[in-house]
Protein backbone atom coordinates (compact mmCIF):
# COMPACT_ATOMS: atom_id res chain seq x y z
CA UNK A 1 0.00 0.00 0.00
CA UNK A 2 1.68 3.55 -1.31
CA UNK A 3 2.05 6.13 1.86
CA UNK A 4 -0.18 9.43 2.02
CA UNK A 5 1.46 12.05 4.65
CA UNK A 6 -0.06 14.64 5.83
CA UNK A 7 1.49 17.78 7.68
CA UNK A 8 -0.29 18.89 11.07
CA UNK A 9 1.01 22.58 12.57
CA UNK A 10 -0.34 24.54 15.15
CA UNK A 11 -1.85 28.49 14.39
CA UNK A 12 1.57 30.12 15.59
CA UNK A 13 2.68 29.01 12.45
CA UNK A 14 1.82 32.08 11.04
CA UNK A 15 1.05 31.02 7.45
CA UNK A 16 0.28 33.74 4.94
CA UNK A 17 -3.16 33.28 3.87
CA UNK A 18 -4.14 30.48 2.00
CA UNK A 19 -0.87 28.68 1.77
CA UNK A 20 -2.16 25.87 4.20
CA UNK A 21 -5.51 25.28 2.09
CA UNK A 22 -2.81 25.37 -1.18
CA UNK A 23 -0.51 22.44 0.58
CA UNK A 24 -3.06 20.75 2.39
CA UNK A 25 -1.52 21.78 5.85
CA UNK A 26 -3.89 21.22 8.77
CA UNK A 27 -4.11 24.28 11.29
CA UNK A 28 -4.75 23.48 15.00
CA UNK A 29 -5.65 26.99 16.77
CA UNK A 30 -3.49 27.99 19.32
CA UNK A 31 -5.78 30.27 21.93
CA UNK A 32 -5.71 33.68 22.53
CA UNK A 33 -8.16 34.79 26.04
CA UNK A 34 -9.23 38.30 26.26
CA UNK A 35 -11.23 39.90 28.95
CA UNK A 36 -12.11 35.99 30.05
CA UNK A 37 -13.43 35.67 26.27
CA UNK A 38 -11.63 32.45 24.58
CA UNK A 39 -10.50 33.47 20.68
CA UNK A 40 -8.72 30.85 17.82
CA UNK A 41 -5.86 32.32 16.63
CA UNK A 42 -7.18 31.33 13.45
CA UNK A 43 -10.72 33.31 13.70
CA UNK A 44 -9.77 36.65 11.30
CA UNK A 45 -10.23 39.25 14.09
CA UNK A 46 -8.72 37.76 17.00
CA UNK A 47 -4.85 40.01 16.38
CA UNK A 48 -7.40 43.30 16.15
CA UNK A 49 -8.86 42.25 19.81
CA UNK A 50 -5.36 41.37 20.99
CA UNK A 51 -4.16 44.69 20.04
CA UNK A 52 -6.97 46.90 21.16
CA UNK A 53 -7.14 44.98 24.53
CA UNK A 54 -3.04 45.37 25.19
CA UNK A 55 -3.28 49.19 24.42
CA UNK A 56 -6.27 49.41 26.65
CA UNK A 57 -4.69 47.58 29.68
CA UNK A 58 -7.34 44.65 29.37
CA UNK A 59 -5.89 41.09 30.37
CA UNK A 60 -4.84 38.82 27.79
CA UNK A 61 -3.33 35.47 27.98
CA UNK A 62 -3.25 32.42 25.78
CA UNK A 63 -4.11 28.69 26.12
CA UNK A 64 -2.19 25.51 24.04
CA UNK A 65 -5.12 23.56 22.15
CA UNK A 66 -6.22 20.62 23.55
CA UNK A 67 -4.83 16.72 23.05
CA UNK A 68 -8.20 16.49 21.52
CA UNK A 69 -8.39 19.22 18.64
CA UNK A 70 -5.60 17.65 17.25
CA UNK A 71 -6.84 14.49 17.82
CA UNK A 72 -9.52 15.66 15.38
CA UNK A 73 -6.78 16.92 12.87
CA UNK A 74 -5.31 13.12 12.63
CA UNK A 75 -8.86 11.67 12.29
CA UNK A 76 -9.66 14.23 9.40
CA UNK A 77 -5.92 13.54 7.90
CA UNK A 78 -7.19 9.46 7.89
CA UNK A 79 -10.75 10.38 6.96
CA UNK A 80 -9.35 11.61 3.76
CA UNK A 81 -6.57 9.25 3.17
CA UNK A 82 -3.67 9.69 4.65
CA UNK A 83 -1.45 6.80 6.11
CA UNK A 84 0.72 8.68 8.00
CA UNK A 85 0.81 12.21 10.18
CA UNK A 86 3.49 14.66 10.14
CA UNK A 87 2.52 17.26 12.94
CA UNK A 88 5.03 19.83 13.56
CA UNK A 89 4.45 22.80 16.45
CA UNK A 90 6.30 25.73 17.91
CA UNK A 91 9.02 25.29 20.06
CA UNK A 92 8.06 23.28 23.49
CA UNK A 93 10.46 25.83 25.54
CA UNK A 94 7.48 28.57 24.86
CA UNK A 95 4.59 26.34 24.76
CA UNK A 96 3.19 23.11 25.77
CA UNK A 97 1.33 23.11 22.34
CA UNK A 98 3.89 20.16 21.68
CA UNK A 99 2.67 18.12 24.79
CA UNK A 100 -0.48 18.40 23.72
CA UNK A 101 0.13 16.65 20.13
CA UNK A 102 1.89 13.97 21.81
CA UNK A 103 -0.88 12.93 24.06
CA UNK A 104 -3.44 12.90 20.90
CA UNK A 105 -0.71 11.20 18.55
CA UNK A 106 -0.83 8.29 21.05
CA UNK A 107 -5.13 7.71 20.26
CA UNK A 108 -4.17 7.76 16.94
CA UNK A 109 -5.33 4.97 14.09
CA UNK A 110 -2.35 6.00 12.02
CA UNK A 111 1.23 6.71 12.75
CA UNK A 112 2.15 10.08 13.79
CA UNK A 113 5.27 11.87 14.14
CA UNK A 114 5.22 14.79 16.45
CA UNK A 115 8.44 17.29 16.07
CA UNK A 116 9.09 20.22 18.28
CA UNK A 117 10.51 22.78 16.16
CA UNK A 118 11.91 24.81 18.43
CA UNK A 119 10.93 27.67 16.85
CA UNK A 120 7.66 29.92 15.85
CA UNK A 121 6.08 32.17 13.32
CA UNK A 122 7.36 31.70 9.65
CA UNK A 123 10.56 29.80 11.41
CA UNK A 124 7.70 27.10 11.84
CA UNK A 125 5.75 28.18 8.96
CA UNK A 126 8.43 27.58 6.13
CA UNK A 127 9.15 24.74 7.75
CA UNK A 128 6.02 23.08 7.28
CA UNK A 129 5.02 24.59 3.95
CA UNK A 130 8.54 22.57 2.19
CA UNK A 131 7.82 18.91 4.50
CA UNK A 132 4.27 19.70 2.85
CA UNK A 133 5.58 19.96 -0.32
CA UNK A 134 7.55 16.96 -0.42
CA UNK A 135 4.68 15.17 1.10
CA UNK A 136 2.74 16.12 -1.64
CA UNK A 137 5.73 15.27 -4.33
CA UNK A 138 5.41 11.50 -2.56
CA UNK A 139 8.25 11.50 0.15
CA UNK A 140 8.08 9.68 2.85
CA UNK A 141 7.25 10.46 6.87
CA UNK A 142 11.13 9.84 7.30
CA UNK A 143 12.08 12.57 4.54
CA UNK A 144 8.94 15.10 5.38
CA UNK A 145 10.14 15.46 9.23
CA UNK A 146 14.03 15.22 7.79
CA UNK A 147 12.97 18.21 5.68
CA UNK A 148 10.97 19.91 8.40
CA UNK A 149 13.32 19.59 11.33
CA UNK A 150 16.20 20.76 8.88
CA UNK A 151 14.22 24.25 7.45
CA UNK A 152 13.26 25.17 11.35
CA UNK A 153 16.69 24.38 12.90
CA UNK A 154 18.41 26.69 10.02
CA UNK A 155 16.18 29.21 10.64
CA UNK A 156 17.11 32.54 11.88
CA UNK A 157 13.96 34.05 13.88
CA UNK A 158 14.34 38.43 14.66
CA UNK A 159 12.02 40.26 16.75
CA UNK A 160 12.02 44.12 17.26
CA UNK A 161 9.28 45.27 20.42
CA UNK A 162 7.82 48.71 20.96
CA UNK A 163 8.19 48.32 24.12
CA UNK A 164 9.18 45.73 27.16
CA UNK A 165 6.27 46.08 28.78
CA UNK A 166 4.07 43.71 27.30
CA UNK A 167 7.49 41.03 28.31
CA UNK A 168 6.89 41.90 31.28
CA UNK A 169 3.55 41.37 32.19
CA UNK A 170 4.17 37.86 30.59
CA UNK A 171 6.75 37.08 32.86
CA UNK A 172 9.83 37.12 30.09
CA UNK A 173 11.58 40.15 31.76
CA UNK A 174 11.91 41.50 35.48
CA UNK A 175 9.67 44.63 36.52
CA UNK A 176 12.94 46.45 37.45
CA UNK A 177 14.43 45.39 33.45
CA UNK A 178 11.32 46.45 31.89
CA UNK A 179 11.19 49.62 33.94
CA UNK A 180 14.81 50.59 33.28
CA UNK A 181 14.24 49.81 29.31
CA UNK A 182 10.99 52.15 29.52
CA UNK A 183 13.02 55.14 31.25
CA UNK A 184 15.87 54.82 28.51
CA UNK A 185 13.33 54.62 25.45
CA UNK A 186 15.01 51.48 24.90
CA UNK A 187 14.06 49.45 21.60
CA UNK A 188 15.04 45.68 22.08
CA UNK A 189 15.90 43.16 19.55
CA UNK A 190 15.14 39.62 20.53
CA UNK A 191 16.07 36.32 18.71
CA UNK A 192 15.12 32.55 19.04
CA UNK A 193 17.95 30.96 20.65
CA UNK A 194 17.65 26.92 21.53
CA UNK A 195 14.15 27.21 21.36
CA UNK A 196 13.88 30.25 23.58
CA UNK A 197 12.84 34.14 22.70
CA UNK A 198 16.57 35.66 24.01
CA UNK A 199 17.75 39.29 23.55
CA UNK A 200 19.73 40.16 21.04
CA UNK A 201 20.72 43.90 20.97
CA UNK A 202 19.38 47.35 22.18
CA UNK A 203 19.12 50.49 20.12
CA UNK A 204 17.83 53.75 21.71
CA UNK A 205 15.18 54.73 18.78
CA UNK A 206 13.04 52.92 16.28
CA UNK A 207 14.51 53.74 14.00
CA UNK A 208 17.43 52.61 14.52
CA UNK A 209 16.32 49.44 16.06
CA UNK A 210 14.26 48.75 12.99
CA UNK A 211 17.86 49.98 10.59
CA UNK A 212 19.70 46.94 12.56
CA UNK A 213 17.07 44.63 12.35
CA UNK A 214 17.34 44.77 8.45
CA UNK A 215 21.33 44.77 8.63
CA UNK A 216 20.65 41.52 11.02
CA UNK A 217 18.31 39.62 8.00
CA UNK A 218 20.72 40.48 5.53
CA UNK A 219 23.81 39.03 7.54
CA UNK A 220 21.30 35.82 8.42
CA UNK A 221 20.67 35.50 4.42
CA UNK A 222 24.71 35.87 3.74
CA UNK A 223 23.38 36.27 0.27
CA UNK A 224 22.17 32.72 -0.24
CA UNK A 225 18.82 32.02 -1.61
CA UNK A 226 16.07 32.29 1.37
CA UNK A 227 12.73 32.80 1.97
CA UNK A 228 12.26 35.25 4.21
CA UNK A 229 8.92 36.61 6.07
CA UNK A 230 8.65 40.17 7.48
CA UNK A 231 6.26 39.64 10.03
CA UNK A 232 4.35 42.36 12.29
CA UNK A 233 1.41 42.76 14.98
CA UNK A 234 -0.49 46.25 14.05
CA UNK A 235 2.71 47.84 12.34
CA UNK A 236 2.09 46.87 8.18
CA UNK A 237 3.78 50.17 7.31
CA UNK A 238 7.03 49.32 9.02
CA UNK A 239 6.56 45.95 7.67
CA UNK A 240 6.62 46.88 4.19
CA UNK A 241 9.12 49.54 4.23
CA UNK A 242 11.23 46.71 5.53
CA UNK A 243 10.12 44.18 3.20
CA UNK A 244 10.97 46.60 0.28
CA UNK A 245 14.30 46.95 1.85
CA UNK A 246 15.16 43.37 2.19
CA UNK A 247 14.11 42.57 -1.87
CA UNK A 248 16.77 45.03 -2.94
CA UNK A 249 19.41 44.27 -0.12
CA UNK A 250 18.76 40.43 -0.37
CA UNK A 251 18.22 40.03 -4.55
CA UNK A 252 18.82 36.36 -4.37
CA UNK A 253 16.13 35.62 -1.72
CA UNK A 254 12.09 35.32 -1.47
CA UNK A 255 10.74 38.19 0.91
CA UNK A 256 7.12 38.00 1.86
CA UNK A 257 5.01 40.06 4.31
CA UNK A 258 2.49 38.82 6.77
CA UNK A 259 0.97 39.90 10.04
CA UNK A 260 1.14 37.47 13.18
CA UNK A 261 -1.80 36.39 15.73
CA UNK A 262 -2.72 37.13 18.43
CA UNK A 263 -0.54 34.74 20.50
CA UNK A 264 2.63 36.15 19.76
CA UNK A 265 1.24 39.48 20.13
CA UNK A 266 -0.06 38.93 23.68
CA UNK A 267 3.37 38.95 24.57
CA UNK A 268 5.14 41.28 22.18
CA UNK A 269 2.43 43.83 22.19
CA UNK A 270 1.18 46.19 18.95
CA UNK A 271 4.29 47.62 17.16
CA UNK A 272 6.24 44.55 17.31
CA UNK A 273 7.79 43.54 13.66
CA UNK A 274 9.75 40.68 13.24
CA UNK A 275 11.72 38.83 10.40
CA UNK A 276 12.74 35.26 9.31
CA UNK A 277 15.31 34.60 7.38
CA UNK A 278 15.00 30.28 6.00
CA UNK A 279 17.86 29.44 4.15
CA UNK A 280 16.97 26.92 1.11
CA UNK A 281 17.31 23.09 2.09
CA UNK A 282 17.24 20.06 0.32
CA UNK A 283 15.63 16.60 1.04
Amino acid sequence: MSTRVAVVTDSTSYLPRGWAADLGITVVPVQVIVNGQPLDETDDDQAQQVSSALTGLQPVSTSRPSPERFLQAFRAAETSGATEIVVATLSSAMSATYESALLAARDSAIPVTVIDSGTIAMGLGFAVSRGAEAARQGADAATVTQMIEQSASSASVLFYVDTLEYLRRGGRVSSAKAAMGQALHIKPILRVEHGRVEPLEKLRTAGKALARLAELAKSAASERPCDIAVQHLGAPDRARALAEQLRVECANSTVIECPVGGVVGAHVGPGMVAVVVSPLVSA
